[in-house]
């Protein structure tokens, strides 16, 4: 039985309406035993005195005897008279009890029934009123993220459990604003500890290589350890950038999306030109705010992966595509979209593009030449576009290549 209860759908109803009908429930309830111990208490205290009436004086019995007998076949005096008055008495004592039963019982269900809705209201403001602290936590933990760590709940009033819940609340905010601060110095501290070493280590092998002070037989061993160097540079420079990105700015400036995608576009224009890929480009204005410096990465990274990782179209001319625009969307903020020609993606592997390290396919890196990229340009566009409340989408064209969409808050919306 407790099986086929479990299966059964239970009311999506709030906290606030739940306490209010529980009021209600346990008010009837209680109301319920009460009526039932009222009516048994009257109905024994009206048998317990049943004879006060019954037992009346035969004379003033007598009187109340009706004028035309109730049994004619008897005389009216002696001691039938008086049994037949005793009966009569006791009818009436029997309805009269009937009576005061029965409205004591309508006049309770009715009293009862305007004192439940009265209860349930009372339980609703006084749910309203225990659970108002609640919802300023859960205000609070819509608004905190890494970007105001240092805010409080502090909430105030009786040290009951919602108190409770906030002062943990609080401390669990103090631990990660620690934690955070912690990864940022990390963060620093990596980028002089790794970059120095390896910047001293390209520049020895530089020098001489350019001194032409390196033996014929070593050259090509120290021109390998030099592009080993240089990817190492850009790996290092790309977590950093990862990490960076994931702890979101530090302060927010208004920005023109339109702006640091032309930067980007001109940056890689070159090499796509070399590559013979057809750029096309449609920047309205998009206005948002954050980091400049993060989000130019963000137009950066698509622009440089939708040149490494074009291909040619199929047809006549067999030329690479790229088309990116910018605009300011009502209600859904900035908008950034890249769409490139590049090799056919499954539509499952979407989704798995954004994992750091995750280079695709050997289809799709095919015919880019360029086999240095780390797998971290879309882990770090969304781990910034993520820190900075916005979402970003890749879809797979249906002839091949991929359609980036990154949407930012607008400038009027932080």
């Amino acid at each position: 039985m407790r099986g086929r209860l479990r299966g059964l759908p239970r009311p999506n109803w709030r906290i606030r309406t739940r306490l209010a009908a529980l009021h209600a429930v346990l008010f009837v309830a209680c109301g319920g035993v009460l009526l039932l111990v009222q009516y048994l208490a009257v109905n024994r205290i009206l048998g317990d005195h049943s004879s006060v009436v019954t037992s009346a004086p035969a004379s003033a019995a007598t009187e109340a005897v009706p004028a035309q007998p109730l049994l004619p076949s008897y005389p009216a005096d002696g001691p039938t008279a008086a049994a037949t008055t005793q009966a009569v008495a006791l009818a009436r004592f029997v309805d009269f009890k009937s009576v005061v039963l029965d409205a004591l019982v309508g006049q309770s269900l009715i009293t009862l029934g305007v004192l439940t809705v009265v209860a349930a209201a009372l339980g609703w403001w006084t749910a309203g009123r225990s659970l108002a602290r609640l919802h300023t936590v859960t205000a609070a933990a819509r608004h905190i993220s890494e970007r105001n760590l240092d805010d409080r709940l502090a909430l105030v009033g009786p040290s009951d459990e919602i108190k409770e819940l906030g002062d943990t609340f609080d401390a669990m905010l103090g631990r990660l604003d620690r934690a955070f601060a912690a990864n940022r110095r990390f963060a620093a501290n990596a980028s002089h500890e790794l970059r120095t070493p390896l910047a001293v280590q390209r520049t020895a092998l530089e020098i001489p290589l350019a001194q032409g002070r390196v033996p014929d037989d070593l050259k090509p061993s120290v021109e390998r350890a030099l592009r080993a160097t240089a990817r190492s540079e850009r790996l290092v420079g790309s977590l950093l950038l990862l990490a960076k990105g994931r702890q979101g700015p530090e302060s927010y400036q208004d920005v023109d999306l339109a702006d640091l995608t032309a930067e980007a576009i001109d940056t890689y224009h070159a090499q796509a030109a070399a590559a013979g890929i057809v750029l096309t480009r449609d920047l309205g204005p998009a206005p948002t705010s954050g980091d400049p410096v993060l989000l130019e990465h963000v137009a950066a990274n698509l622009i440089q992966n939708a040149v490494r990782h074009n291909r040619p179209e199929p047809g006549p001319e067999g030329r690479g595509l790229m088309r990116v625009t910018t605009a300011a969307t009502p209600g859904r903020g900035a908008e950034l979209r890249v769409a490139n020609s590049g090799a056919v993606i499954a539509a499952a592997d979407v989704e798995a593009l954004f994992e750091p390290f995750h280079r695709g396919d050997a289809a799709r890196l095919a015919g880019s030449g360029d086999t240095t990229g780390s797998g971290l340009g879309l882990s770090i566009v969304r781990a910034v576009v993520d820190s900075h409340g916005g979402t970003v989408e890749a879809e797979a064209r249906g002839e091949g290549g991929l359609v980036v969409v990154v949407r930012l808050p607008g400038a009027a919306d932080d």
